[in-house]
């Protein structure tokens, strides 16, 4: 992959280590230049997944602290995402899509524009988005694909994954409903069942590859060429789910690159913000298990140089992932970034 020359990007490599984040480190990224992509390439695709703080849920406007505007206007932080007259600036080589099932099924457009601030909030985006375009020629597209309040262990399980007895219950396997059932007893379905959000979430996220020149103007071709998941908090509260985490999502990176047609495609993970190192309980189940899967942990031998684990906690400005970290739109930036920088890396690693 041909990249862009940059200061930050020498030095990334010395700055990361297994499971860690850059909240010590200070790293500036420069202004957008305005100029669009090198259009002969392929775009590359990053897609986003996971439930609400993936969707976005940090504030842009107004003065209080914890806005967007309050941490860029007044306090000076991340000053690339303003020009010299305080206007919200605009890459021309990357494109901001998101998109969610809609109410009574298919696919809602909520964003296809630049990578810009536009709305109420932002989600990590902004950061994947500026420190993906500062390294890559190619036109980039960020694409995220997720809605709130889902499960890996339910309504995100991946194909494949198959069902389980804990405590007297079974829990369902792919394509099974309902989630859970006593043993000894036959299930009764309802309306919904193992892995369907994963199934709308991914079906949502081919259909707008499929229309390509619709959310990437002038586009031809395009390669996925990464994931990125922020997602664990509905998983916190059954320890069914918590205690599966690590397989659920061992098996999630597989069946993604395959579902993408994409094998090399790299993999970044987030923990959630307010668990700690060292934890207990479902919270530490799922940072344990996302630890686990980074590349440099050496559980997953396979995963060495193209799944990296950011941990969050560092970088949070307080609140939880049940209450969106108070909307604070500093926590949404700081991770974002973090996740934007593990991916850097990974990419760099092919060069």
């Amino acid at each position: 992959m041909k990249t862009k020359t940059i200061p930050i990007l020498a030095c990334l490599a010395s700055l990361f280590v297994a499971g860690t984040s850059l909240a010590d480190q200070t790293t500036t990224l420069p202004r957008p230049d305005g100029e669009p992509a090198d259009m002969s390439k392929p775009v590359q695709v990053f897609i986003l997944l996971g439930q609400s703080n993936m969707l976005g849920f940090g504030d842009v406007a107004g003065e209080r602290d914890g806005t967007l505007e309050n941490a860029v206007k007044s306090k000076g932080l991340y000053p690339y995402l303003i020009d010299d007259e305080g206007n919200w600036t605009e890459r021309k080589d990357v494109r901001n899509v998101r998109v969610m099932v809609a109410r009574g099924g298919g696919m809602g457009v909520h964003q296809n524009d630049w990578l810009t601030i536009k709305g109420g909030r932002i989600g990590p985006e902004i950061g994947i988005g500026h420190h993906l375009g500062n390294l890559i020629d190619a036109p980039v597209l960020i694409l995220k694909s997720c809605i709130g309040n889902r499960s890996l262990g339910w309504d995100l399980l991946p194909p494949g994954s198959e069902q389980f007895e804990h405590e007297g219950r079974i829990y369902a396997g792919y394509k099974e409903s309902p989630d859970s059932w006593p043993v000894g007893e036959e299930p009764e379905p309802i309306g919904w069942y193992a892995g369907k959000q994963y199934d709308d979430d991914i079906a949502n996220a081919k259909k707008v590859l499929e229309e390509l020149d619709t959310y990437y103007p002038g586009a031809t071709e395009y390669e996925v060429a990464g994931f990125f998941w922020w997602q664990g908090d509905k998983d916190r509260y059954n320890a069914a789910h918590a205690m599966r985490y690590e397989e659920n999502l061992v098996r999630l990176i597989h069946v993604l690159r395959e579902d993408f047609d994409a094998p090399d495609a790299k993999f970044v993970c987030a923990t959630l913000g307010q668990t700690e190192k060292g934890a207990g309980g479902n919270d530490g189940l799922l940072l344990e298990a996302k630890m686990a899967v980074d590349g440099e942990s050496g559980r997953y031998p396979e995963f060495k140089g193209n799944v990296a684990t950011v941990y969050t906690h560092p970088l949070s400005k307080g609140g939880a992932s049940n209450g969106h970290y108070g909307n604070n739109a500093e926590t949404f930036m700081n991770v974002g970034e973090a996740m934007g920088e593990a991916m850097v890396r990974l990419l760099e690693g092919d060069n």
